[in-house]
């Protein structure tokens, strides 16, 4: 049984299935109807809008956005902020730019020219290596 503190309310639960207790999931549930519902109303709304009127927050929207329980198809106006930089996208966790920046900076990391340990320096850390191994086999 793990034991948790909900995000939420604070209050002790058995974190099975959910990272809120129950209660919260309850109220969570309500807002995310009460959501849906107000935007099936209003197709044309921006993500802002829709925090004002119903009093929930981007974020959470926003996740019921990326978890798929909210459709873009019909509200062309819905974007939400990339988690990088808050640039309003449609689709994914971060935006274009973003995406670009992290490729490339694994790219760097990982290029040749990138930082790598010197083998001269890889000798003297204190890390047990395979020769190492090897040679106390053989002094054995």
């Amino acid at each position: 049984m793990d034991l948790t503190y909900c995000p939420r309310c604070g209050r002790l639960f058995s974190k099975n299935f959910r990272e809120v207790c129950n209660n919260c999931h309850q109220e969570l549930e309500k807002d995310y109807e009460r959501c849906a519902e107000h935007l099936r109303k209003n197709k044309g709304m921006d993500i802002q809008q829709l925090s004002e009127e119903t009093e929930i927050s981007i974020k959470q929207i926003a996740r019921w956005v990326r978890e798929g329980r909210i459709s873009m198809m019909d509200a062309p106006n819905l974007t939400y902020p990339c988690e990088s930089c808050g640039t309003p996208i449609r689709e994914g966790h971060i935006c274009e730019n973003c995406r670009k920046r992290l490729q490339r900076d694994v790219r760097n990391a990982t290029s040749p020219g990138g930082t790598r340990i010197n083998p001269d320096e890889e000798k003297h850390r204190s890390a047990y290596q395979i020769g190492d191994r090897l040679q106390d086999r053989g002094g054995n």
